[in-house]
């Protein structure tokens, strides 16, 4: 938190007071007052999801920055438990972000280590703006046992590789062979069914 200020002058206002005050003016060092009381709690929160002291600190910072942003949107009656799930959500939010980019830095890899697929050429699985559509759910349920179980643990449920070798008690690059796999396998399920359907339509 960048403000360096001594906060014994508000020492006898209430948390509500300091809210008040924060929502009126847009007073910084209100906002701080308030904060200074519960950083110590905001680090534990913090350290307890990220197991990283440095990581908890920079919680901290950024915690106070979302404040100023979220604390006039909202009616808060009880600012000490309205900011520990404002941490909480903070913290499982930064986990699963890193686990997607895990995911998709894995995904990345598969592909490179095979060069199975253009550089340029998205895998319909790996689409930002894929629904998951009817022609792709068909193809998954016709993938081998555990290329699809591997394709759902993967794509679906975000684990990594780690994760899935030690659900299906399996050698990680097993996993990393039934993914790309099955990742073939449903590019060319996918492929077949839309030629059928473009031959229907002519």
């Amino acid at each position: 938190m960048a403000l360096k200020v001594s906060w014994k002058k508000y020492q006898d206002a209430s948390d509500e007071v300091l809210m008040r005050r924060f929502r009126a003016s847009g007073d910084l060092e209100q906002l701080g007052a308030l904060y200074e009381r519960y950083m110590h709690l905001v680090y534990g929160v913090c350290l307890k999801y990220f197991a990283d002291r440095e990581a908890a600190k920079d919680g901290i910072t950024t915690i106070f920055e979302k404040l100023i942003v979220e604390l006039p949107k909202h009616e808060v009656e009880d600012f000490k438990s309205w900011l520990y799930v404002l941490t909480k959500n903070f913290c499982l939010m930064k986990i699963r972000a890193g686990k997607s980019a895990q995911r998709k830095q894995e995904a990345w890899q598969i592909d490179q280590e095979t060069f199975m697929e253009p550089v340029e050429e998205m895998h319909p699985i790996d689409e930002e703006d894929n629904n998951l559509n009817k022609t792709l759910m068909e193809c998954i349920e016709r993938l081998k046992g555990e290329q699809q179980q591997c394709i759902r643990l993967f794509y679906f449920e975000e684990r990594s590789y780690k994760e899935i070798a030690a659900a299906l008690a399996l050698e990680e690059k097993k996993i990393k062979s039934f993914i790309q796999n099955g990742k073939r396998n449903l590019k060319i399920c996918i492929e077949n069914k839309n030629n059928v359907k473009g031959r229907s339509l002519q």
